[in-house]
């Protein structure tokens, strides 16, 4: 058995005949058909039954070419990292995100990424927390950025931010005439809640029912920006951080801050099995710089009376330094 037969075989059972598969592959029907025998020979049964002049795979035709296909779908991956490594270089970066960042602070880091290193190619993922950890965790990506729901066992992690909650309403709702939103203010109000597993929305809990309060829940997502996608339709009030209500605050949406103080909190996850390498510290050091650019608060925001994420610490480790 060698790699031009199972070729030639791959190529009768995507084409459907061996006349389809000579074509593919600009060699005569006799050589396909030789080459169909010799590898039914070097392995022992029978990849087609011969009824009128056709091809009919057999059960074990069938089986077989699972794993052909696996092995050829390999392949094709092998050459995509080839010509990607050919157009952009030897270095290739793979990042996974929040959608609460994933749409605002990761294109900012990633272009100042680029500006350092334009000759890598990123693979970019908007994933839930916990997909983004599984893709950190098996290894398919080196970075990731998710919500402190996340299960932090297995894989290296370092706090990234902690942004304020604030509430977010369409224009002229009744709340918006208030500076700031109390839990008093929410009971009985409609209400866009966040996945139950949220960690915000769990603190959020604690202090609308440390005061007897409960919202009106009409609709669950897991996502702060559908919160105030919906917010700004008009469908209730919602709970989100500024850097998730970026280009809705644009758009209208009114955003005020709730007190007692509740934050979001984010996770910078890495694979635990191996070293940083350059590339990845130095994207590290593009979301840290992206991240502080974005705690200073944009027009919109000063005029909704909110500020952006807050970062955890004051200065810089010296991991997030190296």
């Amino acid at each position: 058995m060698n790699h031009r037969q199972l070729e030639i075989f791959n190529a009768v059972m995507i084409s459907g005949s061996a006349s389809r598969a000579a074509e593919l592959l600009q060699v005569t029907q006799p050589a396909v058909s030789r080459a169909i025998v010799d590898l039914e020979e070097a392995i022992g049964f029978s990849l087609f039954n011969r009824i009128r002049g056709r091809l009919v795979p057999t059960p074990e035709g069938q089986l077989f070419f699972s794993d052909v296909r696996a092995s050829f779908l390999g392949l094709d991956r092998l050459r995509m990292s080839a010509a990607r490594i050919r157009d952009f270089g030897a270095g290739s970066l793979r990042i996974a995100s929040l959608a609460a960042y994933g749409n605002t602070l990761m294109p900012r880091a990633i272009k100042l990424f680029r500006g350092q290193h334009p000759d890598t190619a990123i693979t970019f993922q908007i994933a839930l927390s916990a997909q983004v950890r599984v893709l950190v965790v098996n290894g398919n990506f080196s970075i990731g950025l998710a919500a402190d729901e996340v299960d932090l066992s297995g894989v290296e992690h370092r706090v990234f931010a902690s942004g304020r909650a604030s509430c977010v309403m369409p224009p002229g709702h009744p709340l918006s005439a208030r500076a700031v939103i109390h839990p008093a203010d929410l009971d009985g109000v409609p209400f866009i809640a966040l996945s139950a597993e949220d960690r915000a929305r769990g603190r959020m809990n604690a202090v609308l029912d440390a005061a007897g309060v409960r919202p009106n829940a009409v609709v669950e997502t897991p996502f702060a920006a559908t919160v105030c996608a919906l917010a700004l339709e008009g469908v209730g009030v919602g709970l989100a951080q500024a850097v998730a209500a970026e280009g809705f605050l644009e758009r209208g949406l009114v955003m005020r801050p709730f007190e007692p103080e509740v934050y979001f909190k984010t996770y910078l996850l890495f694979r635990p099995d191996t070293q940083k390498s350059i590339l990845v510290k130095h994207f590290v050091a593009a979301l840290l710089a992206a991240r502080d650019r974005g705690a200073r608060p944009s027009p919109a925001q000063e005029a909704s009376g909110t500020r952006g994420a807050r970062p955890f610490r004051s200065r810089p480790s010296a991991d997030e330094a190296g």
